[in-house]
Formats: structure tokens, sequence, C-alpha cells
């Protein structure tokens, strides 16, 4: 693994499994990839990303934008 933290990690601290999706709410990530982040390489962590990048959009288009904006 080249320098660690070189690519940095999506985690937003919103830590919950949707049994939805089998994906983390904050940060659209497998349990799997989620474990493997420390250890992976930073080719790796970008094809992660990547993945997470596609999720979010087909999951999440408003891109989170949305999340706690209601005051009712």
């Amino acid at each position: 693994m080249s320098g660690e933290g070189a690519v940095a990690s999506p985690c937003i601290n919103v830590c919950r499994m949707s049994a939805t999706t089998g994906l983390c709410e904050g940060c659209f990530r497998t349990l799997g990839e989620i474990a493997a982040w420390s250890g992976a390489a930073d080719g790796e962590r970008s094809a992660i990303l990547a993945a997470v990048e596609r999720r979010r959009a087909e999951l999440d288009p408003w891109g989170g934008q949305l999340r706690g904006d209601c005051d009712r």
C-alpha cells in the first residue's frame, strides 16, 4: 500500500447498514469494502470510491442535500 490516507475514506460518520441495500447509509460501501479499506492499496481504494459514486448516483440522486433539511 502506498502512503496511508492518500485516498481519503468516504466515511461521513453515519455508520448504519441498510437492510434493503446492504450498504452503509452514510458512505454507500458494503461491509466487505469497509473492512478492507484500511489494508487496501490506493488503486483498490479508488475502485471502491468509483463504486460508491455509482451507487450514490443511483440511490441518492440529490447527493445528500435533502438530509436533515426538514424543520417540521
